[in-house]
Protein backbone atom coordinates (compact mmCIF):
# COMPACT_ATOMS: atom_id res chain seq x y z
CA UNK A 1 0.00 0.00 0.00
CA UNK A 2 1.61 3.54 -1.05
CA UNK A 3 1.23 6.19 1.68
CA UNK A 4 -0.44 9.22 0.53
CA UNK A 5 0.86 12.44 2.62
CA UNK A 6 -0.91 16.25 3.28
CA UNK A 7 1.80 19.03 2.55
CA UNK A 8 1.34 22.16 4.24
CA UNK A 9 4.38 24.92 3.07
CA UNK A 10 4.17 28.12 4.72
CA UNK A 11 6.45 30.62 3.00
CA UNK A 12 6.95 33.47 5.68
CA UNK A 13 8.66 36.42 5.64
CA UNK A 14 11.82 35.57 7.24
CA UNK A 15 10.94 31.53 7.54
CA UNK A 16 10.11 28.32 5.68
CA UNK A 17 7.91 25.82 7.20
CA UNK A 18 6.81 22.02 6.35
CA UNK A 19 4.58 20.08 7.90
CA UNK A 20 3.18 16.65 6.22
CA UNK A 21 0.67 14.79 7.74
CA UNK A 22 -0.14 11.04 6.59
CA UNK A 23 -3.81 9.77 6.13
CA UNK A 24 -4.69 9.86 10.13
CA UNK A 25 -3.77 13.13 10.38
CA UNK A 26 -0.65 12.52 12.11
CA UNK A 27 2.50 14.61 11.93
CA UNK A 28 5.06 12.61 9.92
CA UNK A 29 7.80 14.97 9.28
CA UNK A 30 8.17 19.06 10.16
CA UNK A 31 10.63 21.54 9.84
CA UNK A 32 11.51 25.21 10.69
CA UNK A 33 14.37 27.09 8.81
CA UNK A 34 15.34 30.50 8.04
CA UNK A 35 15.62 31.72 4.32
CA UNK A 36 17.91 34.70 4.73
CA UNK A 37 15.76 35.57 1.65
CA UNK A 38 17.02 32.35 -0.38
CA UNK A 39 13.56 30.82 -0.66
CA UNK A 40 14.14 28.60 -3.78
CA UNK A 41 17.45 27.11 -2.61
CA UNK A 42 15.83 26.63 1.20
CA UNK A 43 13.12 25.18 0.35
CA UNK A 44 15.13 22.88 -1.82
CA UNK A 45 17.28 21.43 0.42
CA UNK A 46 13.89 20.95 2.86
CA UNK A 47 12.23 19.15 0.33
CA UNK A 48 14.90 16.78 0.29
CA UNK A 49 14.94 16.35 3.62
CA UNK A 50 11.17 15.16 3.41
CA UNK A 51 11.99 12.99 0.70
CA UNK A 52 14.73 11.11 2.28
CA UNK A 53 12.75 11.06 5.85
CA UNK A 54 9.14 10.16 3.76
CA UNK A 55 10.73 8.74 0.52
CA UNK A 56 9.39 9.16 -2.99
CA UNK A 57 5.69 9.51 -1.96
CA UNK A 58 2.89 11.11 -3.31
CA UNK A 59 1.70 14.55 -1.47
CA UNK A 60 -1.04 16.92 -1.88
CA UNK A 61 0.19 20.22 -0.92
CA UNK A 62 -0.81 23.51 -0.66
CA UNK A 63 1.19 26.93 0.02
CA UNK A 64 0.60 29.49 2.21
CA UNK A 65 2.50 32.69 3.56
CA UNK A 66 3.90 36.19 2.39
CA UNK A 67 6.48 34.60 0.11
CA UNK A 68 4.00 31.79 -1.19
CA UNK A 69 1.75 32.93 -3.98
CA UNK A 70 4.35 32.89 -6.80
CA UNK A 71 6.11 30.11 -5.64
CA UNK A 72 2.92 28.35 -5.70
CA UNK A 73 2.29 29.50 -9.43
CA UNK A 74 6.19 27.89 -9.71
CA UNK A 75 5.94 24.50 -7.83
CA UNK A 76 2.30 24.04 -9.72
CA UNK A 77 0.12 23.37 -6.07
CA UNK A 78 -2.77 26.00 -4.67
CA UNK A 79 -2.49 28.87 -2.63
CA UNK A 80 -4.48 29.44 0.92
CA UNK A 81 -4.47 32.95 2.71
CA UNK A 82 -2.98 32.39 5.53
CA UNK A 83 -5.03 33.57 8.22
CA UNK A 84 -7.63 31.16 6.92
CA UNK A 85 -4.82 28.78 7.49
CA UNK A 86 -4.19 29.40 10.53
CA UNK A 87 -7.72 29.46 11.59
CA UNK A 88 -7.83 25.77 10.28
CA UNK A 89 -5.05 24.60 12.58
CA UNK A 90 -6.74 26.55 15.54
CA UNK A 91 -10.54 24.90 15.04
CA UNK A 92 -8.27 21.18 14.31
CA UNK A 93 -5.94 21.16 17.16
CA UNK A 94 -6.90 23.91 19.68
CA UNK A 95 -10.97 24.07 19.57
CA UNK A 96 -11.21 26.12 22.63
CA UNK A 97 -9.84 29.07 21.52
CA UNK A 98 -11.67 32.51 21.69
CA UNK A 99 -8.86 34.58 20.11
CA UNK A 100 -5.53 34.08 18.63
CA UNK A 101 -2.55 36.44 18.78
CA UNK A 102 0.11 35.29 15.97
CA UNK A 103 3.43 37.34 15.35
CA UNK A 104 5.96 36.01 12.11
CA UNK A 105 8.36 37.38 11.10
CA UNK A 106 6.83 40.51 9.55
CA UNK A 107 3.87 40.52 10.44
CA UNK A 108 1.10 40.00 12.87
CA UNK A 109 -2.62 38.91 13.46
CA UNK A 110 -5.58 38.62 16.07
CA UNK A 111 -8.12 35.80 15.13
CA UNK A 112 -11.50 36.11 16.80
CA UNK A 113 -13.68 32.79 17.07
CA UNK A 114 -16.36 33.62 19.59
CA UNK A 115 -19.28 35.35 18.64
CA UNK A 116 -18.50 35.14 14.59
CA UNK A 117 -14.80 34.47 13.26
CA UNK A 118 -13.04 38.05 12.82
CA UNK A 119 -9.55 38.40 11.47
CA UNK A 120 -7.23 41.32 11.89
CA UNK A 121 -3.54 41.29 10.16
CA UNK A 122 -1.11 43.94 9.93
CA UNK A 123 1.19 43.14 6.78
CA UNK A 124 2.17 46.38 5.82
CA UNK A 125 4.53 47.59 8.61
CA UNK A 126 7.00 45.32 10.45
CA UNK A 127 6.99 47.17 13.42
CA UNK A 128 6.26 44.69 16.63
CA UNK A 129 7.28 41.23 14.57
CA UNK A 130 9.90 39.29 14.70
CA UNK A 131 12.41 41.06 12.24
CA UNK A 132 11.42 44.26 14.63
CA UNK A 133 13.12 42.07 17.30
CA UNK A 134 15.97 40.76 15.47
CA UNK A 135 17.02 44.66 15.17
CA UNK A 136 16.01 45.56 18.42
CA UNK A 137 18.27 43.05 20.02
CA UNK A 138 21.28 43.47 17.80
CA UNK A 139 21.45 46.83 19.24
CA UNK A 140 21.97 45.08 22.88
CA UNK A 141 24.57 43.02 20.83
CA UNK A 142 22.39 39.66 21.26
CA UNK A 143 19.94 37.66 19.32
CA UNK A 144 16.25 36.98 19.89
CA UNK A 145 16.90 34.45 22.51
CA UNK A 146 19.24 36.40 24.13
CA UNK A 147 17.09 38.97 24.32
CA UNK A 148 14.68 36.35 25.87
CA UNK A 149 17.32 35.68 28.65
CA UNK A 150 18.03 38.69 29.14
CA UNK A 151 14.25 40.01 29.94
CA UNK A 152 13.67 37.21 32.91
CA UNK A 153 16.10 39.97 35.23
CA UNK A 154 14.27 43.00 35.20
CA UNK A 155 13.00 45.97 37.32
CA UNK A 156 11.83 48.70 35.12
CA UNK A 157 10.24 49.07 31.86
CA UNK A 158 10.60 52.08 29.89
CA UNK A 159 8.22 53.09 26.96
CA UNK A 160 9.41 52.65 23.83
CA UNK A 161 7.67 52.70 20.48
CA UNK A 162 7.15 49.84 18.18
CA UNK A 163 5.11 51.19 15.50
CA UNK A 164 8.75 51.86 13.68
CA UNK A 165 12.03 50.73 14.18
CA UNK A 166 13.09 54.17 13.52
CA UNK A 167 11.23 55.89 16.17
CA UNK A 168 12.45 52.15 19.21
CA UNK A 169 15.90 52.95 18.02
CA UNK A 170 15.68 56.91 18.71
CA UNK A 171 13.55 55.70 22.51
CA UNK A 172 16.60 52.66 23.04
CA UNK A 173 19.67 54.32 21.91
CA UNK A 174 19.70 57.04 24.38
CA UNK A 175 18.65 54.35 27.08
CA UNK A 176 21.92 52.80 26.04
CA UNK A 177 24.28 55.63 26.29
CA UNK A 178 22.88 56.64 29.54
CA UNK A 179 24.29 52.87 30.65
CA UNK A 180 20.32 51.34 30.94
CA UNK A 181 20.69 47.49 32.25
CA UNK A 182 19.74 45.31 29.58
CA UNK A 183 17.47 43.49 31.20
CA UNK A 184 15.78 46.69 31.41
CA UNK A 185 16.05 47.13 27.69
CA UNK A 186 14.96 43.76 26.77
CA UNK A 187 11.63 43.99 28.64
CA UNK A 188 10.80 46.94 27.35
CA UNK A 189 11.45 45.93 23.74
CA UNK A 190 8.69 43.34 24.39
CA UNK A 191 6.15 45.77 26.24
CA UNK A 192 6.45 47.60 23.33
CA UNK A 193 5.29 44.45 21.12
CA UNK A 194 2.53 43.80 23.08
CA UNK A 195 1.43 47.21 22.84
CA UNK A 196 1.72 47.77 19.59
CA UNK A 197 0.13 44.28 18.88
CA UNK A 198 -3.34 44.85 21.03
CA UNK A 199 -3.33 48.82 20.28
CA UNK A 200 -2.76 48.65 16.54
CA UNK A 201 -5.04 45.22 15.83
CA UNK A 202 -7.37 44.63 18.64
CA UNK A 203 -8.22 48.49 18.54
CA UNK A 204 -9.88 48.73 21.64
CA UNK A 205 -11.89 45.29 21.25
CA UNK A 206 -11.19 43.16 24.37
CA UNK A 207 -8.92 39.85 24.11
CA UNK A 208 -10.67 37.48 26.17
CA UNK A 209 -11.20 33.84 27.49
CA UNK A 210 -8.87 31.14 26.56
CA UNK A 211 -6.08 32.93 24.11
CA UNK A 212 -3.62 31.19 21.78
CA UNK A 213 0.07 32.20 21.32
CA UNK A 214 1.25 30.84 17.94
CA UNK A 215 4.69 32.25 15.55
CA UNK A 216 8.04 31.51 16.06
CA UNK A 217 8.17 34.26 18.34
CA UNK A 218 5.87 33.86 20.70
CA UNK A 219 6.82 30.12 20.35
CA UNK A 220 10.08 30.67 21.08
CA UNK A 221 10.32 33.69 23.27
CA UNK A 222 8.26 32.82 26.79
CA UNK A 223 9.19 36.33 28.21
CA UNK A 224 7.59 37.99 25.52
CA UNK A 225 4.28 35.66 26.03
CA UNK A 226 4.47 36.93 29.94
CA UNK A 227 4.26 40.12 28.92
CA UNK A 228 0.86 39.68 26.97
CA UNK A 229 -0.73 37.22 29.31
CA UNK A 230 0.75 40.29 32.43
CA UNK A 231 -1.45 42.86 30.23
CA UNK A 232 -4.07 40.53 29.00
CA UNK A 233 -4.86 39.28 32.78
CA UNK A 234 -4.96 35.64 31.65
CA UNK A 235 -3.73 32.86 33.46
CA UNK A 236 -4.30 29.17 33.93
CA UNK A 237 -6.09 26.87 30.96
CA UNK A 238 -6.47 30.59 29.36
CA UNK A 239 -3.30 30.40 27.97
CA UNK A 240 -2.85 28.03 24.77
CA UNK A 241 0.52 27.30 23.54
CA UNK A 242 -0.26 24.15 21.17
CA UNK A 243 1.96 21.50 20.47
CA UNK A 244 3.88 23.47 17.07
CA UNK A 245 2.33 26.31 17.72
CA UNK A 246 5.23 28.00 15.66
CA UNK A 247 3.90 25.67 12.69
CA UNK A 248 0.45 26.55 12.66
CA UNK A 249 -0.40 27.67 9.08
CA UNK A 250 1.69 25.44 7.64
CA UNK A 251 -0.40 22.66 9.68
CA UNK A 252 -3.81 24.66 8.22
CA UNK A 253 -2.27 24.39 4.67
CA UNK A 254 -2.23 20.12 4.80
CA UNK A 255 -5.69 20.21 6.55
CA UNK A 256 -7.22 22.25 3.83
CA UNK A 257 -5.93 20.59 0.70
CA UNK A 258 -7.81 19.41 -1.73
CA UNK A 259 -6.81 15.68 -2.63
CA UNK A 260 -7.49 15.67 -6.58
CA UNK A 261 -3.78 16.24 -7.56
CA UNK A 262 -0.95 14.17 -6.02
CA UNK A 263 3.05 15.62 -6.75
CA UNK A 264 5.43 13.03 -5.81
CA UNK A 265 8.61 13.95 -3.35
CA UNK A 266 10.92 13.98 -7.04
CA UNK A 267 8.25 16.08 -8.61
CA UNK A 268 8.39 18.48 -6.25
CA UNK A 269 12.17 18.80 -5.80
CA UNK A 270 12.31 18.81 -9.76
CA UNK A 271 10.13 21.97 -10.22
CA UNK A 272 11.74 23.91 -7.63
CA UNK A 273 15.15 22.86 -9.36
CA UNK A 274 13.33 24.47 -12.50
CA UNK A 275 15.26 27.58 -13.95
CA UNK A 276 12.09 30.08 -13.58
CA UNK A 277 11.85 33.72 -12.83
CA UNK A 278 9.97 34.14 -9.93
CA UNK A 279 7.08 37.20 -10.68
CA UNK A 280 7.28 40.19 -8.62
CA UNK A 281 4.20 41.84 -7.33
CA UNK A 282 5.43 45.80 -7.30
CA UNK A 283 7.82 47.56 -10.49
CA UNK A 284 11.78 46.96 -9.82
CA UNK A 285 13.90 50.25 -10.00
CA UNK A 286 16.01 50.31 -13.13
CA UNK A 287 19.79 49.87 -12.15
CA UNK A 288 21.83 52.98 -11.06
CA UNK A 289 24.68 52.29 -13.49
CA UNK A 290 24.31 51.23 -16.95
CA UNK A 291 27.23 49.59 -17.20
CA UNK A 292 30.35 48.80 -15.61
CA UNK A 293 32.52 52.31 -17.64
CA UNK A 294 29.59 54.26 -15.83
CA UNK A 295 30.20 53.18 -12.55
CA UNK A 296 33.61 53.63 -12.79
CA UNK A 297 32.97 57.24 -13.81
CA UNK A 298 31.21 58.01 -11.41
CA UNK A 299 33.46 56.84 -8.82
CA UNK A 300 36.31 58.47 -10.45
CA UNK A 301 34.60 61.59 -9.80
CA UNK A 302 33.25 60.89 -6.12
CA UNK A 303 36.61 60.16 -5.13
CA UNK A 304 38.58 62.86 -6.21
CA UNK A 305 38.85 64.71 -2.85
CA UNK A 306 40.31 62.65 -0.48
CA UNK A 307 41.95 63.26 2.37
CA UNK A 308 45.66 63.13 2.30
CA UNK A 309 47.29 60.82 5.07
CA UNK A 310 50.54 60.73 6.87
CA UNK A 311 52.22 58.34 8.36
CA UNK A 312 51.82 59.11 12.40
CA UNK A 313 55.37 57.48 12.99
CA UNK A 314 57.39 59.51 11.56
CA UNK A 315 55.27 62.95 11.82
CA UNK A 316 56.56 65.49 14.56
CA UNK A 317 54.85 68.60 15.71
CA UNK A 318 51.45 69.68 16.49
CA UNK A 319 48.20 67.52 15.76
CA UNK A 320 44.75 68.15 16.54
CA UNK A 321 41.95 65.56 17.45
CA UNK A 322 38.41 65.50 16.59
CA UNK A 323 36.16 63.42 18.73
CA UNK A 324 32.34 62.49 16.74
CA UNK A 325 30.45 60.90 19.83
CA UNK A 326 27.84 59.31 17.68
CA UNK A 327 24.15 58.07 18.69
CA UNK A 328 25.23 53.93 17.53
CA UNK A 329 29.33 54.72 16.60
CA UNK A 330 32.20 56.38 17.53
CA UNK A 331 34.84 58.27 15.43
CA UNK A 332 38.07 59.88 16.01
CA UNK A 333 40.43 61.59 13.87
CA UNK A 334 44.07 63.35 14.79
CA UNK A 335 45.15 65.50 11.81
CA UNK A 336 48.36 67.19 11.25
CA UNK A 337 49.03 71.01 11.59
CA UNK A 338 48.42 70.87 7.92
CA UNK A 339 45.49 69.23 7.67
CA UNK A 340 47.16 65.34 6.88
CA UNK A 341 45.04 62.73 8.42
CA UNK A 342 47.15 60.99 11.18
CA UNK A 343 44.94 58.70 12.75
CA UNK A 344 41.11 57.60 12.15
CA UNK A 345 38.89 55.32 14.17
CA UNK A 346 35.39 53.74 13.79
CA UNK A 347 33.69 51.47 15.94
CA UNK A 348 30.48 51.21 17.03
CA UNK A 349 29.31 51.57 21.00
CA UNK A 350 28.67 48.53 21.74
CA UNK A 351 26.40 50.65 24.04
CA UNK A 352 28.53 52.78 25.85
CA UNK A 353 30.17 55.56 23.95
CA UNK A 354 32.56 56.77 26.89
CA UNK A 355 33.85 54.03 26.97
CA UNK A 356 34.62 53.40 23.34
CA UNK A 357 36.20 56.50 23.46
CA UNK A 358 38.27 55.78 26.26
CA UNK A 359 39.67 52.52 24.21
CA UNK A 360 39.84 54.50 20.79
CA UNK A 361 42.26 57.19 22.79
CA UNK A 362 44.20 54.60 24.75
CA UNK A 363 44.78 53.17 21.10
CA UNK A 364 45.85 56.41 20.30
CA UNK A 365 48.35 57.55 22.68
CA UNK A 366 50.08 53.88 22.40
CA UNK A 367 50.67 54.71 18.74
CA UNK A 368 51.91 58.62 18.72
CA UNK A 369 55.67 59.29 18.86
CA UNK A 370 57.03 61.64 21.77
CA UNK A 371 57.65 64.58 19.67
CA UNK A 372 54.12 64.68 18.47
CA UNK A 373 51.95 66.81 21.16
CA UNK A 374 48.22 67.40 20.85
CA UNK A 375 47.19 71.11 20.74
CA UNK A 376 43.46 71.18 20.81
CA UNK A 377 40.82 68.94 20.74
CA UNK A 378 37.20 69.35 19.75
CA UNK A 379 34.32 66.58 19.93
CA UNK A 380 30.89 66.87 18.08
CA UNK A 381 27.68 64.56 18.24
CA UNK A 382 25.26 62.89 20.36
CA UNK A 383 27.55 62.95 23.36
CA UNK A 384 29.28 65.94 22.56
CA UNK A 385 28.67 67.56 26.53
CA UNK A 386 29.35 63.67 28.32
CA UNK A 387 32.35 63.61 26.21
CA UNK A 388 33.73 67.19 26.77
CA UNK A 389 32.94 66.82 30.61
CA UNK A 390 34.49 63.42 31.05
CA UNK A 391 37.71 63.89 29.05
CA UNK A 392 37.87 67.19 29.55
CA UNK A 393 38.11 68.17 25.50
CA UNK A 394 38.39 71.61 24.62
CA UNK A 395 35.86 72.74 22.62
CA UNK A 396 32.82 71.40 21.64
CA UNK A 397 30.62 72.00 18.68
CA UNK A 398 27.60 70.93 17.04
CA UNK A 399 27.40 68.54 13.97
CA UNK A 400 25.86 70.68 11.29
CA UNK A 401 29.02 73.13 11.91
CA UNK A 402 31.50 70.11 12.05
CA UNK A 403 30.16 68.93 9.01
CA UNK A 404 30.37 72.26 7.40
CA UNK A 405 33.80 72.70 8.36
CA UNK A 406 35.26 69.47 6.88
CA UNK A 407 32.60 69.69 3.54
CA UNK A 408 34.59 73.29 2.94
CA UNK A 409 38.15 72.40 3.32
CA UNK A 410 37.73 69.29 0.41
CA UNK A 411 35.39 72.15 -1.64
CA UNK A 412 35.40 75.63 -0.65
CA UNK A 413 32.21 75.67 -2.88
CA UNK A 414 30.21 73.56 -1.26
CA UNK A 415 26.63 74.46 -1.07
CA UNK A 416 24.56 71.09 0.48
CA UNK A 417 25.94 68.64 2.75
CA UNK A 418 23.94 64.89 3.01
CA UNK A 419 25.07 63.25 5.88
CA UNK A 420 23.07 60.14 6.81
CA UNK A 421 23.89 58.75 10.21
CA UNK A 422 22.91 56.14 13.04
CA UNK A 423 19.62 57.98 14.20
CA UNK A 424 19.06 61.27 11.82
CA UNK A 425 20.49 62.61 8.80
Amino acid sequence: MCLKFRLGIDIGSTTIKLAALDEFGRLKFQQYRRHFSNIQETLTDMAQDLKETLGNVPLFAMITGSGGLSLAKWVGVEFIQEVVAVSRAIETYAPQTDAAIEIGGEDAKIIYFTGGMEQRMNGICAGGTGSFIDQMASLLQTDASGLNDMARDYKVIYPIAARCGVFAKSDIQPLINEGAAKPDLAVSIFQAIVNQTISGLACGKPIRGHVAFLGGPLTFLPELRKRFCDVLGLSGDEIIVPKNSHLFAALGSALSVKEDKAVTADELLANLRAPKQLEFEIKRLDPLFSDEDEYEEFAARHGSRKAAKRDLNTYEGGAFLGIDAGSTTTKLALISDGGELLYSFYAGNEGSPLKMIKHALKELYGLMPANVKILNSCVTGYGEGLAQAAFAVDHGEIETVAHYKAAAFFNPEVDFILDIGGQDM
